[in-house]
C-alpha cells in the first residue's frame, strides 16, 4: 500500500515506519521536524516537510502522494503544557487535524490510522479499562484527542471514512537505532535512564501515597514495537473504531525503577515529591479487544525486558539523535 505517515520523524511514527518498509509498503512522511528528528528518517522513505496547521502544506503533499491509507502520529503531547497552553494543544491537535481530514477528502483517501491515547478516558473509575468506558479527560491535550476521535466520527458517517483510534497506554522502549528523544522529557522510563547515564542527580518520584500497595502511581507499559505492530495489523484489517493498546497488566513507579535497577547495575537515587495534578492512581488497558479484532497481543510484557531495550538505546545515544 501507498501510506502517508504524519510525524513519521518521532518516536513511535518513525519505528511505524521501518515496519511498513520492511513489510514492502510505500512510505511517505510528512513532518514538520519541529520535534521529531531527520537522523530517526528511515532512508527508503520519502520526506515531505511541512505542517498541518498550515492548509496549503497537506493539500499539497496529499495530491502528490495519493495514499491509500494515513497514519496519524503528528501532534502535541505533553499532558502539563496542554494545561498551561491550550490553544497552542487544539490549534495543532485538531485545526492540523481537520486540514489533514479535508485534504484525504479531497483525493479521494478515507482510511486512516488515528494514534490515540487513553488519556481520552481521564480518570476511570472502573479497572481495567475497556473502549467503552466512559471518556471523560482531565487536561486539554487528552481533549484535544478526542476531539479528533469525535470528528473522524462524523466524517465515517458522512463521507464514508474507515477510521482507526488506537489508544496507547505507556509507550516505552526502543528498536535497535530508533528510541526516545524528547526536547521535554516526562516518560519515566527515560528519565530514570538519564540518572543510571550520570546526566540527573536523581529521579523524583511524583506522590508516593496514592491507594496502591507501595503508594506510587501504577501504569500499563507499551512496547514501540508492539505498537508499531498493531498499527500495521490495523492498516491491513477490515475494522473500524476504538482499540487499547496495552499489555493488560500494571506497574508502579517503584517496580519501573527497581526493575531499571536491575538492568542497568546503577542505584538510581529517587526522592518523592509531591504528585502532579490530574494524575490518576492506575491506569491499565483491557486488551481483549485488540486481541479478538487485530490478533494483536503485545509480547514485551516483562519490564526488565522493555527496559533493556531502551537502555542499550539510551547508552548509544546518551544525548539523543545526531547530538
Amino acid at each position: 500500500m501507498n501510506v502517508l505517515v504524519t510525524g513519521g520523524a518521532g518516536y513511535i511514527g518513525s519505528v511505524t515506519v521501518k515496519h511498513l518498509l520492511d513489510a514492502g509498503h510505500q512510505v511517505v512522511i510528512f513532518d514538520s521536524l519541529e520535534l521529531g528528528h531527520v537522523e530517526a528518517i528511515d532512508p527508503r522513505a520519502r520526506l515531505l516537510i511541512g505542517n498541518l496547521c498550515r492548509e496549503e502544506d497537506i493539500r499539497s503533499a496529499m495530491r502528490a502522494v495519493r495514499p491509500d491509507a494515513v497514519m496519524h502520529f503528528a501532534a502535541y503531547a505533553l499532558v502539563g503544557e496542554s494545561s498551561a497552553h491550550p490553544g497552542k494543544y487544539y490549534r495543532n491537535n485538531d485545526v492540523g487535524g481537520i486540514n489533514l481530514i479535508n485534504a484525504m477528502l479531497e483525493v479521494d483517501c478515507k482510511r486512516i490510522i488515528f494514534s490515540s491515547t487513553c488519556a481520552t478516558y481521564g480518570q476511570p473509575e472502573t479497572l481495567p479499562i475497556t473502549e467503552d468506558t466512559i471518556q471523560d479527560p482531565t487536561n486539554p491535550y487528552g481533549h484535544s484527542k478526542l476531539m479528533l476521535e469525535e470528528m473522524l466520527k462524523w466524517f465515517a458517517k458522512i463521507h464514508g471514512f474507515r477510521p482507526v483510534f488506537l489508544r496507547y497506554f505507556n509507550a516505552c522502549g526502543a528498536e535497535g537505532n530508533l528510541g526516545e528523544d524528547h526536547a521535554v522529557e516526562t516518560h519515566i522510563i527515560p528519565n530514570i535512564l538519564k540518572v543510571a547515564l550520570g546526566q540527573k542527580e536523581k529521579f523524583e518520584i511524583f506522590g508516593d501515597d496514592y491507594p496502591t500497595p507501595d503508594g506510587t502511581c501504577i501504569r500499563d507499559y507499551v512496547h514501540v514495537t508492539d505498537l508499531a505492530d498493531a498499527h500495521l495489523r490495523a492498516l491491513l484489517s477490515e475494522f473500524t473504531g476504538a482499540i487499547n493498546l496495552g499489555t493488560g497488566r500494571g506497574f508502579s513507579v517503584k517496580e519501573i525503577l527497581e526493575a531499571a535497577r536491575r538492568v542497568t547495575k546503577h542505584p538510581i537515587p529517587a526522592s518523592s515529591t509531591p504528585r502532579r495534578a490530574g494524575d490518576p492512581a492506575e491506569l491499565v488497558a483491557n486488551p481483549a479487544k485488540a486481541k479478538k479484532c487485530l490478533g494483536w497481543e503485545a509480547r514485551y510484557k516483562d519490564p526488565e525486558a522493555i527496559i533493556e531495550t531502551a537502555w542499550a538505546w539510551h547508552q548509544a545515544h546518551p544525548h539523543g539523535y545526531g547530538k
